[in-house]
């Protein structure tokens, strides 16, 4: 906002720096936008920023972190094939071109009652400064944390693999270890302690871990400490029977095989029960028995929790009793219209079909006759999919090529359906509900969605277009989310990864690598990035891995 005032002949310009922030409507009237706060600069955030692109929001962003970080290249960051400048994206400019503000601050509490947040500026000193912020909308993104399970010594002794500072670490602790060891006078057993990894977590990150570290140890270590290689070892811990084990079989076997050729200690069906600086104690759970070893790293791996100030949060609005906040269809928190979440910090709660078959019945009976005939059906047959994502997944299972064949198997003629048959029919659609993975495609798949919901959220107010609302009047605004899985990679090291690719497709090899390559330079937010990552993955193939610890 700009005033002008004249004085002895001159102009003099007066500028608020910090003017409210408006909008016109169609008829020409000045309205207040609404304040969007999006916390969380990971993949549902940046993804929900980058699509978003609705004048009638006014949006700040607040996290601690001041760029975006490509997480899947993170086990490339340990060994120095890839640097951790060249995976990540500073905000700023990303907020400078959609004409965001952005906060570097912690979330500390959400206040819903009051639509206030409580932040704390990323200050290690004690002159920390705290502020609230409100919010008309508030959307949570802020990921989640290593879970430890409470297990005694992990957050003193463990290095975790969430974040860029923590693959720095890492590297300097892998360098670090080479080079103690290297020091004179030392005991072939103290070597064997120092040059021993293990990593906890046979999930894809923990295997892509041990994959890159057992590639430095055989390319790079072999050249540069020739005296030390053959006291090193990798042991990797899995409380499970296999790992991999949410990727196909054929993949399971082909990664554990390869381990064992590579020299990798895999052991299976032993759970970690304590760290200490010095020893990692393991039991097996066939037989109980505790075994304690010497270690020089830990790496832990082993899923995720929830963070803090969300499970707080839950507690505030009765859901505590929860692992993880829980969400509509449309990622609406549930009890907080004004609050969505999305990523690893929620799951969606998906309602089921059973609980809503009485009223899908009496809306499509528009007759009250007590049972459907074929067009009555057919009115509803759309929403019924749309609304419940589970049924094209049992129709698929079933090999039903619509939800009329299903009914029609019930009935044994495709005449007409009373509420019996109707419920007989759809009894078994529920037990297809599965939870999303806490994956980056998800995040990112969420972000877009809700994105392009806040981009048409005028449209849809006056004309919406979600399927029927079977326990009220009307249509929802907008479509459910719904998830496309494009495939998991698993690089497994020596040049070869194995790929799950949709339509049931398992390619493992060299060129599922190369395919590999394509996809992350691809996913990639900017030229910038592409660039830098191409260039480090082919200054690897010419220079070998970089060793400093820096």
């Amino acid at each position: 906002m700009y005033c002008y005032f004249r004085s002895g002949g001159g102009l003099l310009v007066y500028s608020d720096s910090n003017p409210p922030k408006r909008t016109l409507t169609a008829d020409g009237q000045e309205t207040k936008k609404k304040k969007v706060v999006v916390l969380g600069s990971g993949w549902g955030g940046y993804s929900f920023l980058s699509y978003l692109n609705n004048p009638n929001y006014d949006v700040q962003v607040v996290s601690p972190r001041n760029f975006f970080l490509f997480t899947p290249l993170l086990p490339s960051v340990t060994n120095g094939t890839v640097e951790a400048r060249s995976i990540v994206e500073p905000i700023r400019g990303l907020m400078r071109k959609k004409g965001f503000e952005y906060t570097e601050a912690e979330c500390v509490k959400i206040d819903a009652s009051n639509k206030k947040i409580l932040c704390r500026s990323k200050d290690a000193s004690k002159d920390a400064k705290e502020f609230n912020m409100d919010y008309d909308i508030l959307v949570v993104a802020v990921g989640a944390k290593p879970n430890t399970f409470n297990t005694p010594g992990v957050e003193e002794n463990a290095h975790f693999l969430k974040e860029a500072e923590d693959a720095l670490k890492i590297r300097q602790s892998v360098i670090n270890s080479f080079e103690r060891a290297s020091l004179p006078d030392l005991t072939e057993e103290e070597r064997k302690k120092i040059l021993h990894f293990v990593v906890v977590g046979g999930g894809p990150t923990g295997v892509e871990f041990s994959a890159e570290l057992h590639d430095f140890l055989v390319e790079d270590v072999a050249k540069i400490y020739p005296k030390v290689q053959e006291f090193t070892r990798i042991t990797l811990l899995e409380a499970g029977d296999h790992i991999l084990n949410m990727f196909d079989k054929r993949i399971t076997a082909f990664a554990e095989e390869k381990f064992q050729r590579d020299g990798i200690d895999l052991k299976t069906k032993n759970m970690v029960v304590g760290v200490t600086a010095d020893e990692i104690s393991t039991k097996e759970i066939a037989t109980g028995k505790i075994v304690s070893e010497p270690y020089g790293m830990v790496v832990w791996s082993t899923g995720i929790g929830i963070r803090p100030v969300i499970k707080e949060f839950m507690h505030q609005i009765g859901q505590g009793q929860r692992r993880v906040l829980a969400t509509d269809e449309w990622l609406r928190v549930e009890g907080c219209d004004s609050v969505y979440a999305l990523g690893d910090t929620a799951t969606i709660n998906q309602r089921r079909v059973m609980e809503d078959i009485a009223a899908i019945f009496s809306k499509a009976d528009k007759g009250e006759t007590g049972t459907l005939n074929k067009k009555e059906f057919k009115s509803v047959v759309k929403d019924i999919c749309q609304r419940y994502p589970q049924v094209e997944l049992y129709l698929k299972k079933k090999k039903l090529r619509n939800i009329a064949n299903l009914l029609k198997s019930a009935n044994g003629d495709d005449t007409e359906v009373n509420i019996e048959t109707f419920k007989q029919a759809l009894s078994e659609v529920d037990t297809q509900m599965k939870n999303l993975p806490a994956t980056a495609q998800v995040a990112s798949q969420q972000g877009k969605y809700l994105a392009k919901c806040f981009n048409k959220m005028e449209k849809c107010e006056k004309k919406p277009e979600g399927p029927l609302r079977f326990r009220g009047e009307g249509r929802h605004r907008f479509q459910p989310f719904r998830y496309r899985h494009f495939g998991s990679f698993a690089p497994l090291g020596g040049e070869q990864t194995a790929a799950e690719l949709p339509g049931d497709w398992v390619s493992i090899g060299h060129s599922s690598q190369w395919l590999w390559y394509s996809v992350y330079a691809s996913k990639l937010v900017s030229w910038r990035t592409r660039s830098l990552v191409v260039s480090d993955w082919v200054r690897r193939f010419i220079f070998g891995r970089d060793s400093s610890s820096i």
